[in-house]
């Protein structure tokens, strides 16, 4: 019998929404509605291409040189982006995570309290992934210190959103944004937010991607009365929508434009951040945990028809 890289595939449906989550890294790899695929997907036997689906703690984007200072203690990350020199995406999206509970429409996983290297921390982490008929796909994360230090903590996770057209380009983008992160050529901030107004990087009105090209962090997220920010992407009168609640003050939009040519502009990665990159090294926005405190953060995805609501 032979296992698929992504270890054990959990499978969870309601109404026409269907989604698989993997053993390894809990990440995210297929969301359908009515067949129709909301998300990129890949082969259970395939490692995540580009990050597709994969959830990112302790921290999401990157971390300068892996290096960075807490509590007034120096530590280093193993260099997971060795060609830029960073720390990117965390520890935990290579790693199995254990099943907690797993039902037709939800499941539970963990990732057990252990430290890792530069990150002498112990921290659980728990993700429930439930899908409802009307509402899609809900997904929730809640980290707790179980160990008896603070810890630095940030999490993101790294779908790639699509309405099943070929390439991105005649899409039409709605992103609730105010302000884009400079970064330099290896992906680290190299200035404060600056404002969209004015730039190609505003889409708070929906217009068309076209050959706008991103890999950038956004904040400044307009939300509504309840909280949720919403990013959609629509072609042929379709929309996927992402939401994500206030304890995501950050969303990474990425075209995919350096990719290689099968995966090149063909979906949009959108991944709410609690935090912007290098946020253990800049802190902001990085969440800091007691010893026993508890935090939790939610966001989703689903379909909208012809003519829904907005």
């Amino acid at each position: 019998m032979t296992i698929p890289l992504t270890g054990t595939q959990y499978e969870i449906e309601a109404g026409d929404y269907r989604a698989t989550v993997t053993e390894l890294g809990a990440g995210l790899r297929e969301l359908s509605h009515a067949g129709t695929p909301l998300v990129t997907t890949f082969d259970a036997d395939q490692l995540p291409p580009h990050g597709s689906g994969q959830l990112l703690a302790p921290w999401p984007n990157r971390v300068d040189g892996g290096a960075y200072t807490f509590d007034g203690a120096e530590h280093q990350l193993a260099l997971s982006e060795p060609a830029r020199a960073n720390a990117i995406h965390g520890l935990t999206r290579w790693i199995a995570w254990t099943r907690v509970a797993h039902e037709r429409g939800e499941v539970t996983l963990r990732s057990v309290p252990h430290g890792h290297q530069g990150y002498p921390f112990a921290v659980q982490v728990d993700v429930t992934y439930l899908v409802n008929a009307g509402s899609g796909l809900h997904v929730t994360i809640t980290a707790v210190n179980k160990g008896s230090r603070p810890a630095p903590w940030g999490v993101g996770q790294h779908p790639y959103l699509t309405v099943a057209t070929p390439a991105v380009d005649d899409c039409v983008l709605t992103l609730p944004a105010g302000r884009w992160l400079p970064v330099d050529d290896r992906g680290i901030p190299s200035g404060a937010a600056r404002d969209v107004a004015g730039t190609e990087f505003d889409f708070r009105s929906a217009r068309k991607l076209a050959d706008t090209e991103l890999d950038h962090a956004f904040t400044g997220l307009c939300r509504g009365a309840d909280g949720l920010a919403w990013v959609r992407l629509e072609a042929g009168g379709v929309s996927t929508a992402l939401w994500a609640d206030a304890g995501y003050r950050w969303l990474q939009v990425f075209t995919g434009d350096p990719l290689e040519p099968e995966h090149r502009r063909t979906a949009l990665a959108v991944e709410p951040m609690t935090c912007p990159p290098n946020a253990f090294v800049s802190g902001e926005d990085l969440l800091v945990l007691q010893p026993g405190e508890t935090v939790s953060c939610r966001w989703g995805i689903r379909t909208f028809p012809p003519n829904g609501p907005r």
